[in-house]
Parts: structure tokens; C-alpha cells; sequence
């Protein structure tokens, strides 16, 4: 520990000592380091990297302190528009991640997250703690946990009942640390119950992907969500569905995937009923039958492209249902383009290959709005699968290749029933 002091010590006296070249120095560090070392730099040496940071840089360094710390740091930025910007920005942040996180549960709301803590570095003394919860009190109102770093990285929490026995106030809060359980903001469901059920501290600590600290949630308030549900049942009650592993046994994949080959089978002959609803135009227009496999392929390809992108974001925390809508429309604006290219294209091919333009022009339409349907329940049937606590990589393509068959036999046929008989 001593060794690592005396290294954040050399990076202030570096940043210090060398103005023309202070902003270099500190972008050398990284992200958790700026914050460690900014905590001890001088008051006019931090106005100085204050005034020179860009505003994205400004926001990286405001997420690695507590609340109060970070308001402190704001009121000290002279620009008010900039200033207002980034209180703004943060404030909007931390509500996304907070709501994103919160998702565990339907009735859960942001007050779940608790935000009332203190960030200090492990080098802090049992005196600086004291006056730094005093200071807290005044401006909160209320007794903030005490959370401890190491360079910017989180290491536990210094216990109220610690703090009350020691009488040494020249003590450092290193001896005190104790850990606690950990988890991302973006963590799947089923690791925050884990996480929850195991804690022996009656907390976890949610960070963020660069390590800060987002909040702090309790298990008690957790458990009064749920009711009388015992830990064991968090999972049942939550709608957690295990996500399957690439080297899960056989025994386990075919008991993650049976159900839904069996929901697949059932789908499978609501197609095939849309086709034998047809018969009696394809007894009379045979050479329908040729394009079907183009209209079922082309449609559920664009699904799968878009589901891709879809399970992709999902995986990084990018994007929800809650905030999908605009990701939606965007594939339903992308499938719109691609039909109108690809029916192009389609109907030349039928209206040359079978001297047919109204042919061409059916089979045309038709991959224009399957694509357009493609584009729809490819983005949305992930999104409204994970909302419910269903994996969408083994759930959603069994819903969305069914609409762009059901969809597009449906428009093909029904085209062709009404124009060329």
C-alpha cells in the first residue's frame, strides 16, 4: 500500500511541478487514477486541469467521485453554460443506468438505487472521515455510508461501527476496509440476484463499466419487493432464465431448447396453414410455388441481420424496450430501402424469366413488405423477450422467422389470388 501511495504522490508532484506540461502528464493516467490524483492536487492546480479538460473528459472525471464531491467540483467550474450542461448530462446518466439497472424487478423504482455515500481514498484518515460525514450531513441531511478506493479503483467500505470505536483519528481507513460484493450496472438478471443472495454485508456495490461507483442497493429493500419470497425464489419470481453457455452438457442445452422447438413446430404449421389456405391459387398459378422459398428466405434473413444488431446492444446494455422505439423505426426504415431495392431487382427477374410483369410485380411488393416486417420484428421480438426474462438468442428467432413466413406467403399469396386469378 505504501508503495502505491508513493507512486500516486510522484504523479502529483509531476502534474504539480510541471505546468506547460500538466494536461500531458494527466492524460497519461488513467481514468481511475485522474480522480485519485486530482483529490490531491492543489486547489489552483485542479482549477487548472478544470479549466483546460474538454467536456467529455470533465464528465469521465465528475463519474469517478460521490455526489457531493462532484457538485463541489461543478460549482467550481466558471463557464455556467458549460457548467449547467454537464450537471444536466450527469444527472441524465445516472438515471438511465439506474433505470436500466432496476430492471430485476417490474415494481422496482429508482429510490431502490441509494446514492448516499462517501467515495474517499484509502490514505484518508479517521479525521478526514469524520469531517467529510459531518460536511455530508450538513448539505444531506442524512449519514452516508462510507465507501473506500485505492487509485480510483473500489476496494469496500469502512463500517459505521468502526468509525465509532476508533479514537485515533490519525489513523488511516486502510486497516478498516472491508469488502462487499460487487456488481455492474449492466449486469444480466440472474448475477444481481447472485450477487444479492450471497452478500453477507446486507449491500451491494453497482459500478459502472470503468469501475466508478454507481449507488449502493440494500437487500432489505430488495426483499420487500418480493414479499415473503424466500432467496431461493428470487430467481422464479424475477422470470430469470439462465442464458446457455457454449459448453453447457447436452443434457442441458436440449432442457434450455426443447420447449421452444416445440413452440417452433407450432408456428411451423400456422405457416403452413397460410400456404394450404392458398391451394386452390397455387393449383392454378404453379409457378408461384417457385418464389415462395425467395419471399420465406429474403424476409427471414433481413430478420436475422437485424437481430444480430439487436442482441448485440442487448448485450451491452445499449439498448432496452423502454428506449427501443427509435432503434425500431430505424430498421423499419432500413427494411423499407432494402425492399424497395431488393423487390427491384426482384421483379425484373419474374417479369424476364416469365414473361410476366404482373408476376414480377406481386413478387416485387412482396419482398418489399416482408423486408419492412423483417426490419419490425427483428428489432422488436429481442427486445420484448429480454424485457420478460427470456433469452433472445434462443427465443426470438422462433417468433420472428414465423411473421416473415406467415407475413410474406400471407401478402405473396393473397396478391396473387386477387390480381392474377
Amino acid at each position: 500500500m505504501q508503495q502505491k501511495e508513493n507512486q500516486t504522490l510522484e504523479k502529483v508532484r509531476e502534474i504539480t511541478y510541471h505546468p506547460q506540461d500538466r494536461m500531458n502528464r494527466f492524460h497519461t493516467l488513467s481514468l481511475p487514477e485522474r480522480s485519485a490524483v486530482f483529490e490531491q492536487l492543489s486547489p489552483h492546480v485542479q482549477q487548472d486541469i478544470l479549466d483546460s479538460l474538454k467536456k467529455e473528459e470533465l464528465l469521465d472525471l465528475l463519474d469517478h467521485f460521490d455526489l457531493q464531491h462532484a457538485e463541489n467540483i461543478l460549482l467550481r467550474i466558471k463557464d455556467e453554460k458549460k457548467r449547467r450542461g454537464l450537471a444536466l448530462f450527469l444527472k441524465t446518466e445516472l438515471k438511465e443506468k439506474a433505470e436500466y439497472f432496476i430492471r430485476f424487478h417490474p415494481k422496482a423504482a429508482l429510490n431502490l438505487l441509494n446514492f448516499n455515500y462517501l467515495l474517499l481514498p484509502e490514505t484518508a484518515t479517521i479525521g478526514e472521515v469524520a469531517d467529510g460525514i459531518e460536511e455530508h450531513y450538513k448539505e444531506v441531511g442524512k449519514l452516508p455510508e462510507v465507501l473506500v478506493h485505492r487509485n480510483g479503483n473500489f476496494l469496500g467500505e469502512v463500517p459505521a461501527s468502526t468509525l465509532v470505536r476508533e479514537s485515533n483519528i490519525n489513523n488511516s481507513i486502510d486497516r478498516f476496509v472491508v469488502p462487499i460484493k460487487t456488481v455492474s450496472f449492466r449486469a444480466e438478471v440472474k448475477e444481481i440476484m447472485d450477487a444479492l443472495n450471497s452478500t453477507k454485508r446486507g449491500k451491494v456495490a453497482v459500478l459502472d463499466t470503468d469501475g466508478s461507483i454507481v449507488g449502493i442497493i440494500y437487500t432489505n429493500d430488495v426483499m420487500d419487493l418480493f414479499g415473503s419470497h424466500p432467496a431461493t425464489d428470487l430467481y422464479d419470481f424475477a422470470g430469470v432464465v439462465e442464458s446457455e453457455r457454449p459448453f453447457d452438457s447436452v443434457g442441458k442445452k436440449v432442457n434450455n431448447r426443447y420447449r421452444w422447438l416445440m413452440i417452433n413446430l407450432a408456428t411451423a404449421f400456422l405457416a403452413a396453414f397460410v400456404v394450404g389456405f392458398f391451394k386452390d391459387t397455387l393449383d392454378a398459378i404453379v409457378v408461384l410455388a417457385i418464389y415462395m422459398p425467395v419471399i420465406a428466405g429474403m424476409g427471414n434473413n433481413a430478420a436475422t441481420q437485424t437481430l444480430a444488431v439487436t442482441a448485440r446492444g442487448i448485450a451491452i446494455g445499449e439498448i432496452k424496450l423502454k428506449n427501443g422505439m427509435p432503434a425500431i423505426l430505424r430498421e423499419v426504415g432500413a427494411g423499407s430501402i432494402n425492399g424497395l431495392i431488393n423487390g427491384f431487382l426482384v421483379f425484373l427477374i419474374a417479369t424476364f424469366w416469365n414473361q410476366n410483369p404482373l408476376l414480377g410485380l406481386i413478387a416485387g411488393v412482396s419482398i418489399f413488405l416482408n423486408l419492412v416486417i423483417a426490419g419490425f420484428f427483428g428489432a422488436f421480438v429481442p427486445l420484448f423477450m429480454k424485457s420478460i426474462g427470456k433469452d433472445p438468442a434462443t427465443s426470438a428467432t422462433i417468433f420472428i422467422t414465423t411473421a416473415t413466413d406467415v407475413f410474406g406467403f400471407f401478402i405473396f399469396l393473397g396478391l396473387a389470388t386477387l390480381i392474377l386469378l
